[in-house]
Order: C-alpha cells, then sequence, then structure tokens
C-alpha cells in the first residue's frame, strides 16, 4: 500500500499537512513521539477521508530511530511513495549555558534522523523512479542566529542538503523540495524553552502577521503541485530571505546579538 510518511505529525505543520494531504486521499504514515494524539488523528482521518492512516511512536531524537521506522514500513508492506521529513526542534539562549545533551539530541533529530530516513527510503524511490521527499528547513537557515547558534545552524545544513539532493535526484524521477517557513503559529517556543526572556531577546513572539500552519502547509502543496524544488512561505520571510543574501552574515550576526541584548537590556 501506498502512503506519504509525515514525521513530527502530531502537532503544527506536520498536524496540517496530514489534514490536508488525508483531504486529497493520500493513506498517510504519521510518526512523532506522542502515541495517544497519533491514535487519535488516525482514527478521525480515517473515518472523515476514507482513506488508511497508521502511525509509529518514535523518538527521532534517538539515533536507532530512523533506521528502526524504516523497518517497521518494510514490515507493514507500505510503500512510501512521499517522505515528508518535519520533525525539529529549536533552543535559544547563551550557548555556553544550554545544556549539551539537549544541543546534541537537536541535532540528531534536525539533521542527522532527517539525513539517515532520507537515504533509506531514496533507495527504494531511485528503484521505482518515482517519488517525492520535502525537507522542512527555517528561515533561520538564511542568518547566523547568535542565541539560536545551533538550530540555526542545523536548518543551513538542512537547506544546503536538500537543494544539493534535489539536483542529484533529477535523473531518477525523485522530486526533492525544501519547505523554509517563518515563524509560525505552534507549538515551537514551548518545546524549544523560549516562552520567556529568551523568546523576547529573539523576537519570537506571535502576532497577527505570524502565519498558521494551515497557510504554511497551503503554500508547500501548491508549490508541490507546481513540481518547485524550495519554497518559502509567506510573503514577508520571501522579502527577507531576498534580503539576507545582500548583506554579509557577519554583518547579520553582529545585528541579531545586537538586537537580542538590547531587548533585555543587557
Amino acid at each position: 500500500m501506498k502512503a506519504v510518511l509525515i514525521t513530527g505529525a502530531s502537532g503544527g505543520i506536520g498536524e496540517a499537512l496530514a489534514i490536508k494531504l488525508a483531504e486529497r486521499k493520500h493513506n498517510l504514515l504519521l510518526v512523532a513521539r506522542n502515541a495517544g494524539k497519533l491514535a487519535i488523528q488516525c482514527k478521525q482521518l480515517a473515518e472523515k477521508f476514507g482513506i488508511h492512516a497508521q502511525f509509529i511512536a518514535a523518538d527521532l531524537a534517538k539515533p536507532e530511530t530512523a533506521e528502526q521506522v524504516f523497518a517497521e514500513t518494510q514490515q507493514r508492506g507500505l510503500e512510501i511513495d512521499m517522505l515528508i521529513n518535519n520533525a525539529g526542534i529549536g533552543s535559544g539562549g547563551e550557548f555556553a549555558a544550554l545544556s549539551l545533551q539537549s544541543e546534541l539530541d537537536l541535532l540528531q533529530l534536525n539533521i542527522s534522523s532527517l539525513v539517515a530516513l532520507t537515504h533509506l527510503f531514496l533507495q527504494e524511490m531511485k528503484a521505482r523512479r518515482s517519488g517525492t521527499i520535502i525537507n522542512v528547513a527555517s528561515m533561520a537557515s538564511f542568518f547566523p542566529f547568535p542565541y539560536m547558534t545551533t538550530y540555526s545552524a542545523s536548518k543551513v545544513f538542512v537547506r544546503h542538503f536538500t537543494q544539493a539532493l534535489a539536483q542529484e535526484c533529477k535523473p531518477y524521477n525523485v522530486h526533492v523540495m525544501l519547505l523554509c517557513p517563518g515563524l509560525t503559529k505552534t507549538n515551537f517556543n514551548h518545546a524549544a524553552g523560549i516562552e520567556n526572556e529568551i523568546g523576547k531577546g529573539l523576537n519570537s513572539e506571535y502576532s497577527s502577521s505570524t502565519q498558521t500552519p494551515e497557510q504554511v502547509a497551503d503554500e508547500m502543496l501548491n508549490a508541490l503541485d507546481k513540481r518547485k524544488h524550495y519554497i518559502v512561505s509567506g510573503r514577508m520571510n520571501r522579502m527577507a530571505a531576498k534580503l539576507s543574501a545582500l548583506l554579509p552574515n557577519a554583518f547579520l550576526a553582529w545585528t541579531f546579538a545586537k538586537s537580542y541584548r538590547k531587548r533585555l537590556g543587557k
């Protein structure tokens, strides 16, 4: 059975994508840590849209999880024709003050597990000469971001990795696309531990112009329908991404650091 695999599917952009893909009659395999939430999602999506929806409760911040997820799809007889690597986490504050293990877990989730899942499922897509891989980066990938140092660096990797891979996969009819959302009204700030003074310094408070997960999902699917390889969601975000290319990284890093300290009165 063909299915779309979405990581980080229990909330935010991943949950919005699951609903919109179910509307399009795609069967789903949802991956996240919260088994209870995933079970409810799958039941609701299957009943409402008449699709098959399954889940795997797994923590992709652990090095062995990607291969376990792949093995489970094999055991269930699933053909993953679309992989959406959406799972990710952030962190904020002075790097030296953050938990080293938490930062290493962030790198495992945002980079290593994404690479592992991409590599594992790409083999089958190449052999079939069909398939789609979508990797979710961030607007933070366009800037060296002080006080979100590890997170922004991890998303730079995702952006460069995905854009290079898209060209490698063209001869095999495997479509690879990069999604770069900006600040989105999700659980991101809470999970990253920045619903506090750090968030104020990072200017990460939600506003009326902040996109919803549904808006990001709509933009992504519209770009996918047009066979685009790259989409920055949100008009203001697209303007900021273009502006970042005109300014030196050292200047951008200095500007963000100065703004952060000023907001916190340091």
